[in-house]
């Protein structure tokens, strides 16, 4: 059966292709929805947003999922569709829970986020995984023959580009209309554009657009295909000459200077990758018809005898950092990216130098490094092997076996940059038997800024709050000096939401303490002992109050009230009650 009597028995099953593009166009609109609900609820900080892990797993899966419906529908069957969507879609809210929780936020005080990590190798997961599974659901085979990945893969890939790019001309119109509109006293088209209710809908609905858009156009999409992949294939020579020649330069300069640059793995690997995606552009699908000129295919053979090279210098380079300084999660994903890129090193390696048919054994290499991929990055993405978890674990063991002393351990990167796993490992290192270790672990977790951060950058980042006093008062000077501590305040109080502050003496100790307000929350700050500001409590803002309203009503004035709820006595501690607000009740009612 040929890829288009496939392609043409998914648009009759789906009720030709005009049902097709309503369900695309369908499915676009309903991501943009529910994109746009969960950008309410993180701005809002309301359930979902409250329950971060859960959050996570929502956003990725609504992110990526309904992109599986996109590319796959009109291709297979509609069942095979759904299921296929559900399984991705789990896997993807699983990994996107994992990433969301392993962080150390407070969803009271910022929503919570998914990493630029988990969004750029999940996509890439997605993408190699559903052309695995797609060309294996046609044929009903495990493994289809190579011609059958390479049509549907790089077909998709022309695809992606053309859509992006779509989306990406049909905001810029938008922003060209809105400027013409303004010159002439009308703004309703560029306030539309910057409100959120209108710009993630239908960008969602424009990338649906045109891939359906593309997919009615085959003939000329392989035609594009066919033009994109000649002209790259000729840059092969190119990378070829250049990877050659620095190879052949490394006995006479010396490795030193690669390793002092301090990305020579990343560099290296790099390297290793585009010579991969070319070779591949060259090759095709290896039908004997397809053949490239006698140059690309010298070319192809040379080139895959450099990959080898390029990935054991990553993995020199990289066994020395870790040796000198121990894991970090980037170090252990540049490491799971020099697994992969050694299977193809030496896959096409041994194809470069098997005599028959002309570089064969490439295309079992693709597959099994396809796959590959995708446990490694669903490993990477998991509890199974977290490299926040894992690099915790190896730098306290550093620690503990006296490979770092305790006053050259690097106790930020416990603090600011491993996630839950590393606070939970600072706060065992200030129980620690050791003095100076456990001094330093209490240093570090009362930090508010990287003990490395330069003047300039605290300055900045301080900059960056902006509080403005309710009519008639004034910030505190020293307050202000002292923003530094109040790190609570960097993501809500800025240039674009600046804060409402208010004196009031709350607790009828004569002296002043202060509010400030932000969107969802006003915090109270008051004066200790030793004259420094800290956070006295928060409380939280009725769901129902508009911003502007909340400004006006505070700026007026504020009183203290009793509380509602009592403070309970438990083992002889005062425990404060914290009232919930339950911002869906009027929703359900």
């Amino acid at each position: 059966m040929t890829d288009q009597t496939h392609h043409d028995t998914g648009r009759i099953a789906l009720g030709g292709s005009t049902g097709l593009a309503v369900g695309r166009l369908a499915t676009g609109l309903v991501q943009g929805v529910a994109l746009y609900l969960l950008y309410l609820a993180a701005d809002g900080r309301v359930w979902p947003a409250t329950q971060p892990a859960l959050f996570g797993a929502l956003a990725l899966a609504t992110g990526y999922g309904p992109v599986v419906v996109l590319a796959a529908a009109g291709g297979i069957k509609p069942a095979a569709v759904i299921l296929w969507t559900i399984l991705a879609a789990l896997v993807l809210a699983l990994m996107g829970a994992h990433d969301v929780a392993r962080q150390t936020m407070d969803s009271s005080r910022q929503p919570p986020f998914l990493a630029f990590p988990i969004l750029a190798f999940g996509a890439a997961a997605l993408f190699i995984a559903h052309h695995l599974i797609v060309p294996a659901i046609r044929e009903r085979r495990w493994v289809v023959d190579y011609s059958e990945y390479f049509d549907i893969a790089w077909k998709a890939g022309v695809q992606l580009a053309l859509s992006v790019g779509f989306t990406g001309a049909f905001w810029l119109l938008l922003h060209l209309g809105a400027a013409l509109f303004k010159m002439i006293g009308l703004s309703f088209l560029q306030t539309m554009l910057g409100e959120a209710w209108f710009s993630i809908p239908v960008t969602a609905l424009t990338f649906a657009t045109a891939v359906q858009l593309t997919d009615v156009r085959d003939g000329l999409i392989r035609g594009v295909r066919t033009v994109a992949l000649m002209l790259l294939s000729w840059l092969l020579l190119v990378i070829t000459v250049l990877v050659a020649g620095f190879l052949a330069a490394l006995p006479f300069t010396g490795l030193d200077g690669l390793w002092e640059t301090r990305s020579a793995t990343a560099l290296v690997l790099s390297a290793a990758a585009a010579l991969i995606v070319l070779i591949n552009t060259a090759y095709q699908d290896g039908r004997p018809d397809n053949l490239p000129p006698a140059a690309l295919r010298h070319g192809v053979r040379a080139a895959s005898v450099l990959i080898a090279p390029l990935v054991v210098l990553a993995v020199w380079g990289l066994a020395l950092r870790i040796g000198q300084h121990g894991l970090t999660p980037d170090r252990i994903i540049a490491a799971a990216c020099a697994l992969v890129g050694a299977v193809y090193g030496a896959g096409y390696l041994f194809a470069a130098f098997r005599p028959g048919g002309w570089m064969r054994p490439l295309e079992r290499t693709n597959v099994i490094a396809a796959v590959l991929s995708v446990l490694v990055i669903l490993a990477l993405f998991s509890p199974l092997a977290d490299p926040a978890r894992l690099s915790v674990s190896d730098q306290i063991a550093r620690l503990e076996r006296g490979a770092v002393s305790a006053r050259n351990f690097d106790y930020d990167f416990l603090r600011f940059k491993s996630g839950k796993a590393g606070a939970a490992a600072l706060d065992r290192l200030t129980r620690s038997a050791d003095p100076e270790t456990a001094r330093l672990a209490r240093a570090a977790k009362t930090r508010t800024y990287p003990s490395g951060t330069t003047a300039a950058e605290r300055d900045a980042w301080i900059a960056g709050i902006r509080i403005r006093p309710a009519s008639g008062q004034t910030v505190p000077a020293d307050f202000m000096a002292q923003l530094e501590r109040q790190d609570d305040l960097l993501h809500v109080c800025t240039q674009e939401t600046p804060c409402l502050s208010r004196r009031i003496d709350l607790n009828g100790d004569g002296r002043q303490d202060l509010l400030v307000a932000g969107s969802r929350f006003i915090t109270a700050y008051g004066l200790d002992d030793a004259g420094q500001w800290r956070r006295l409590a928060r409380y939280t803002i009725p769901c129902d109050t508009a911003e502007d309203a909340l400004d006006a009503e505070l700026a007026k004035g504020a009183v203290a009230a009793p509380s509602a709820l009592p403070d309970l006595i438990v083992g002889g501690r005062k425990l404060q009650a914290q009232p919930e607000t339950d911002c869906n009740a009027g929703r359900r009612g």
